[in-house]
């Protein structure tokens, strides 16, 4: 705060007279970026373009110690700016020159550079921490879980401020270089290429990087002892997939599942376009969690999510999320149907590539499964509300809704919008009105009224997505498709403890909401 001098002496005049003339227009950033649903995730004042994660973990304590070095450029004249991050934190530099910081709120690091930063400025801040993240509780939860010979992180929609401080946002996407250190015989896994590894006095460096722009929350770290298995793609990226050696009954089914990474990868090209970046692959941590998530280039899958057998459905669930929401990302969590909506599509056209149910004929069966007073029909997948983010309903209604949108521009153009959307928004952000505005450009038709009928209206449109036999059309309801029950054993992928028990077994998604996303 500055102070007013009244009667000031030449010693304070020629102090005042020192300070710029700006200086009062220098403020803090916000500590959130003001997300519909998560009002304090991310913070304001700059846009971070690299992170330089270096770090050290040992499994037996669960100490993690790290040195993060952020690359940014000022996005307003910043007197001090905010981190999301919750470890201890032992020292900060901005630009080379020690920062005061502190504490403050659920995960917020204040830091205050020892000179204010202007506008437009590129910056870079390195800051030095230790803890044990499983320690870590946030509204009583945490992101970080040990497992029998390491620690996993792998969450949504935050996890970052359990391993290292960040814009912890989708719209602020960066760089990764991510090297970890972990004792010789353990394995570190994170995104990307594996650079290098190295051994030296019993530690193992691995060495990482994602060089495509990455949000903050599909950024993982598993640590531990892992089957590993290596290729390349016809394309020559690198393909790594990860079991872990403890599975037990369920290392057959996890590694039958994600070794098939690379064929469905090829043919989602063929739906969405080329695939957007430097590596793919999948893991299985020993994590007793049936949920997955589709972290970038390498996708986390819960053991539990083979407890039934093979599943290749959640890899193409997860994988489509490379195209939709990993490389387009959402603008505002609300949006969360341009993520979910599209990667629950996918698995239909799975089932329909597969010859176990027609796209349609999925369609025909959740339309007719339930009926116009199911609570199904009040949550809206365009705007679903925090509580329902990751309800069923925004899996399927929103697949749903993509079905009737094929059904009335027919498959030339549908698909057409389908492959043109990851492209021509690569490496960005969206939201549910850009789809709308795109959809209408693409195929010269008004979308709005549609839309809102199949997004936004808490009923059940009166005109379903099928073109076949309904009940609406009086007559017998859509038989199950073979693909269904796989299709669902899915469902608890991204799920929340409180989604509608509507469906025979929760979906791959419902697992974002009870083991994979944070309560809040």
């Amino acid at each position: 705060m500055r102070h007013r001098l009244l009667v000031p002496g030449a010693a304070a005049l020629s102090l005042l007279l020192a300070i710029p003339a700006s200086a009062a227009d220098y403020s803090p950033g916000t500590p959130g970026v003001g997300d519909s649903y998560y009002p304090e995730s991310g913070n304001g004042g700059y846009d971070v373009s690299h992170y330089d994660l270096r770090l050290k973990y040992q499994p037996k304590t669960d100490l993690l110690e790290g040195t993060a070095t952020l690359l940014a450029k000022t996005t307003q004249d910043l007197s001090r700016f905010n981190l999301d991050f919750g470890l201890k934190v032992s020292e900060v530099r901005v630009n080379g020159k020690k920062a005061a910081f502190k504490a403050s709120g659920k995960h917020e690091l204040e830091v205050t550079p020892a000179a204010p930063l202007p506008k437009g400025k590129d910056i870079s801040v390195v800051v030095r921490y230790a803890g044990k993240p499983s320690e870590l509780k946030i509204d009583g939860f945490t992101a970080w879980a040990r497992t029998p010979d390491g620690g996993v992180v792998a969450q949504e929609p935050d996890a970052a401020v359990w391993w290292y401080p960040s814009n912890d946002h989708p719209t602020d996407k960066a760089t990764y270089d991510i090297s970890v250190a972990v004792p010789d015989g353990t394995q570190a896994l994170s995104n990307g290429v594996l650079l290098s590894q190295s051994s030296k006095l019993g530690w193992t460096r691995y060495n990482w990087r994602s060089d495509k722009p990455q949000a903050t929350y599909l950024t993982t770290l598993a640590v531990g002892k892992f089957d590993i298995t290596k290729d390349t793609t016809a394309n020559g990226l690198p393909v790594i997939n990860a079991v872990s050696k403890d599975l037990g009954s369920n290392e057959g089914a996890a590694k039958a599942s994600i070794e098939r990474t690379t064929e469905v990868a090829e043919w989602l090209e063929t739906v969405f376009g080329p695939y957007p970046f430097n590596a793919l692959g999948g893991y299985v941590p020993n994590v007793p969690a049936g949920y997955a998530l589709e972290t970038q280039t390498r996708p986390f899958y819960g053991k539990k999510a083979f407890d039934a057998g093979t599943n290749v459905s959640v890899v193409v669930h997860e994988l489509a999320h490379q195209w939709y929401g990993d490389s387009v990302s959402l603008k505002d969590w609300k949006d969360i149907w341009v993520n979910e909506g599209f990667a629950r599509y996918s698995q239909w056209l799975w089932s329909e590539k597969e010859g176990e149910g027609t796209a349609q004929e999925l369609a025909d069966y959740v339309y007719d499964r339930h009926p116009a007073d199911d609570a199904f029909w009040t949550v809206k997948p365009g705007d679903p509300g925090p509580e329902n983010q990751f309800d069923i309903a925004v899996y399927d209604r929103g697949a749903l809704a993509l079905q009737a949108l094929r059904n009335k521009l027919g498959d030339k153009t549908f698909f057409e919008i389908l492959k043109s959307w990851p492209t021509e928004n690569k490496y960005g952000n969206a939201s549910v009105a850009d789809f709308v505005k795109f959809a209408e450009e693409k195929s010269g038709k008004p979308l709005a009224a549609f839309f809102d009928t199949w997004l936004y209206q808490p009923a059940k449109p009166s005109a379903p997505a099928a073109q076949g036999a309904t009940i609406a059309a009086g007559k017998a309801p859509a038989a199950q498709p073979k693909s269904w029950k796989k299709i669902a054993a899915t469902n608890n992928v991204h799920a929340h403890g409180d989604a509608h028990a509507h469906d025979d077994v929760h979906t791959q998604d419902d697992v974002h909401a009870q083991d994979g996303h944070r309560p809040e």
